[in-house]
């Protein structure tokens, strides 16, 4: 059996666990998404995913479970139920072994919390296939949207790498999970983060590169194990945003951003880079959406212009 054709197999199953993720699921079901035995279906699955279908569903399902309970007043026993557990013991066993708490104490403290977010296994190796050199290879855009949002004052949680500079060296550094939990922080007032982040606001043996999430200044709340957290000040943001794509083809879209970024004069629109105000960030490449990155700036003095 070719490489690809295991991992479109595996791709379907997981196509399909997403969407009866709220259903029962069994293995003659994914062996008839995956188009081969129900042996030969559960043995690929591990083999690409490092876990069983079953082993797999049960996490998917109670990250599931989380974020239900985290942002939706929901009585626990009907969150179990709707996520296919038959019983709040059986629930409540299945949530404090994956995630070293009660989902009676989660729902009430709702502090951060690794969830399981999987890749999508066909887009992971299309990225090892193409390689981070990929990333500045060009394609044609045909329109960038670009605007000034304003930043207010904020804290920024984040993980720290030691060196890197890009999303792979951090992947090797610091692991790729991280995402799962900056997902569940409830307080973000922003989605996560991957960012490139100024001398001025890094530490010393800190890694230019690092994920985080922007929450209020104010913000009282856990920060996670192995996480930091710094001040931010109020600024503006340049945003630009790529046009959809296919998912398959999100380092050619970011490569084609940062062509845009490069010669992109800031000026002729009253306006200067400011990389020390803040962290320059990437949002979470989906295709529906286009590439979407932010880089700081400031008004230029009018007085200037005149």
């Amino acid at each position: 059996m070719e490489r690809w054709e295991k991992i479109d197999a595996v791709q379907r199953m997981q196509d399909y666990i997403e969407e009866h993720i709220r259903e029962p699921i069994t293995l003659h079901q994914l062996a008839r998404a995956a188009g081969y035995s129900p042996w030969h279906s559960g043995r690929i699955f591990k083999e690409l995913i490092g876990k069983t279908p079953f082993e797999y569903i049960r996490k998917f399902r109670l990250s599931r479970a989380v974020v239900k309970l985290r942002d939706e007043d929901q009585k626990i026993i009907d969150v179990a139920f709707d996520f296919i557990f038959d019983s709040h013991e059986g629930f409540t066993r299945a949530f404090s072994k994956q995630f070293g708490m009660s989902p009676n104490y989660y729902s009430q403290n709702t502090p951060p919390i690794k969830l399981f977010l999987p890749h999508r296994i066909r887009e992971y190796y299309l990225t090892l296939q193409k390689g981070e050199n990929n990333m500045s290879k060009k394609s044609n855009v045909n329109t960038v949207f670009v605007q000034v949002v304003d930043r207010p004052a904020r804290k920024l949680i984040l993980k720290w790498g030691t060196e890197a500079t890009h999303y792979f060296e951090y992947c090797d550094e610091v692991g790729c999970d991280v995402w799962g939990i900056l997902t569940s922080i409830k307080e973000a007032i922003y989605e996560p983060i991957g960012m490139w982040m100024p001398e001025n606001l890094r530490k010393e043996d800190t890694s230019k590169y690092a994920q985080g999430v922007e929450i209020p200044v104010n913000y009282s709340g856990e920060v996670p194990d192995g996480f930091n957290i710094i001040d931010l000040p109020p600024c503006k943001m340049m945003i630009f945003q790529g046009e959809p794509y296919e998912d398959e083809n999100f380092q050619e879209a970011i490569g084609s951003l940062w062509e845009v970024m490069k010669k992109y004069n800031p000026e002729l629109y009253g306006f200067k880079w400011a990389d020390k105000d803040g962290p320059r960030f990437q949002l979470e490449p989906k295709g529906y959406r286009g590439y979407i990155e932010g880089r700081p700036v400031r008004e230029i003095n009018k007085n200037i212009l005149k």
